[in-house]
C-alpha cells in the first residue's frame, strides 16, 4: 500500500517475558499468535486504507528499568507518524505487549487501545490513555495473568477516559486459543470503528455506556451471536 492511499493504521505488539535479553524471533508463540488478528484486520480494512503492521521487538523481556518494548513501540509509532503524518493508529496488544500498548497510548498519532489478556501490575498507571478508546479483554481461565489485574486497571482507565470498557472472555485461557473467532471478532468490531472505517458496534458501545463494574465485567458472547 502506497503512502497516499493510507487512512489508519493498525499497530500489532505481541507478548513477551518479564525478563529476557533473547532475541524476540518471528517464529516463537507470542509472536505467531497475533498473525491471525493482523491478517483479519489486513482482510477486512485495506481496501478502506487500512495499513497493519505488527512489530517485532528487539529482546523478549520487558527487562525494567530499560523497558526496551516501550522504546521499540516509541520508535514505531514515531517512525509511522513521520510516513503518515494524517493516518490514526489504533493499538493491538497482548499480553506484554498489552502493557505496552496501554503504556505508550498517551502517543498523539493514537486514538484506540485494545489490550488482550494484558499485563497490567496494580502499579500499572492508567492517566495516558486520556482522551482514547480503551478495550480490555481476559479469559476467566488465565492462568498466567490474574483477571482481577486487568479489571482493576480498568477501574483506574475509567477515571482517565470515559469510552473503556472490559470483556470477560469466559472459557479461555491466556493464549486465547479455545474461542479464537470471538478474540478476532471482538478486536476487529473495536479498531475499525475506533478508526473510522464502519460504524460504532452495538456490543461495544453498549458496553462503554455502562456504568462501574458492569462496563468492565461484559461477558464476550460468541461470535454468531453477536447483535449487529
Amino acid at each position: 500500500m502506497d503512502a497516499g492511499s493510507v487512512r489508519s493504521i493498525a499497530l500489532i505488539l505481541h507478548g513477551g517475558e518479564e525478563t529476557s535479553t533473547k532475541t524476540a524471533g518471528r517464529w516463537r508463540g507470542p509472536y505467531l499468535r497475533m498473525i491471525p488478528f493482523a491478517a483479519a484486520l489486513h482482510r477486512r480494512g485495506h481496501r478502506r486504507g487500512l495499513s497493519v503492521r505488527l512489530l517485532r521487538y528487539r529482546y523478549r523481556g520487558w527487562n525494567d528499568p530499560e523497558l526496551p518494548p516501550l522504546a521499540d513501540a516509541r520508535w514505531a509509532l514515531d517512525h509511522l507518524r513521520e510516513h503518515y503524518p494524517d493516518a490514526s493508529v489504533a493499538l493491538l496488544g497482548h499480553s506484554m505487549g498489552g502493557r505496552t500498548a496501554l503504556r505508550v497510548a498517551g502517543h498523539p498519532a493514537v486514538v484506540a487501545v485494545c489490550a488482550l489478556a494484558p499485563w497490567t501490575p496494580e502499579d500499572e498507571p492508567a492517566h495516558q490513555v486520556t482522551g482514547r478508546s480503551v478495550l480490555i479483554a481476559h479469559g476467566d481461565r488465565d492462568r498466567v495473568i490474574d483477571p482481577r489485574l486487568s479489571y482493576r486497571f480498568a477501574m483506574r482507565a475509567r477515571a482517565a477516559s470515559d469510552r473503556v470498557c472490559r470483556f470477560d472472555v469466559l472459557g479461555d485461557g491466556h493464549a486465547m486459543l479455545r474461542r479464537p473467532r470471538d478474540w478476532t471478532a471482538l478486536v476487529t468490531r473495536f479498531i475499525e470503528p475506533a478508526l473510522g472505517l464502519s460504524d460504532p458496534d452495538p456490543l461495544i458501545t453498549d458496553a462503554m455506556a455502562r456504568p462501574v463494574p458492569e462496563g468492565l465485567t461484559v461477558p464476550l458472547p460468541g461470535w454468531l451471536s453477536w447483535p449487529t
